[in-house]
């Protein structure tokens, strides 16, 4: 093995072995495949298509939210995201990617996030949190949180 693969492994596995413990319970969890698309030349899946497979689980966790949680004067915006790559996602794979309320803000809401193996939990492939702020698109000036919104995030 070349002293550049030994490397780039031993700070793969420093990195999963360093992530956060679970949070309680989350508040959505997506089932998502990796698909053969989203490879890159690599071999294992692009690192923007994690942000990818976040963005399709909030919108399922949305989906299910009871109530309305947008409308023309407020719909979310991801206002920050922070993400850990903790290793490489390979084909093929069945992804769980988990959701977890952070923080409830006035205007914002604080997602936190983690994707791993589904059939193999104790495999992390990523973690970290989103920032949503919830805003009126004609003004751009931010907007109190749905009470949908709310009420979905205070009971998982």
């Amino acid at each position: 093995m070349s002293p550049r693969k030994s490397t780039k492994k031993a700070a793969v596995e420093v990195a999963a072995e360093q992530h956060p413990p679970l949070a309680s319970t989350p508040l959505f969890t997506a089932v998502l495949p990796v698909r053969w698309r989203d490879l890159d030349a690599f071999n294992h899946v692009n690192n923007s298509n994690y942000l990818t497979y976040l963005e399709e689980a909030r919108l399922q966790w949305l989906s299910h939210v009871p109530g309305p949680w947008f409308d023309e004067h407020a719909m979310p915006v991801m206002a920050a995201v922070q993400l850990n790559y903790r290793r490489p996602i390979e084909w093929p794979a069945q992804l769980h990617v988990e959701l977890f309320c952070e923080r409830l803000g006035t205007t914002s809401m604080t997602i936190g996030h983690r994707i791993f193996d589904a059939q193999a939990p104790e495999r992390l492939y990523g973690d970290g949190h989103v920032v949503m702020v919830w805003m009126d698109p004609a003004s751009g000036k931010p907007v109190p949180l749905p009470d949908s919104i709310r009420a979905a995030a205070d009971t998982p």
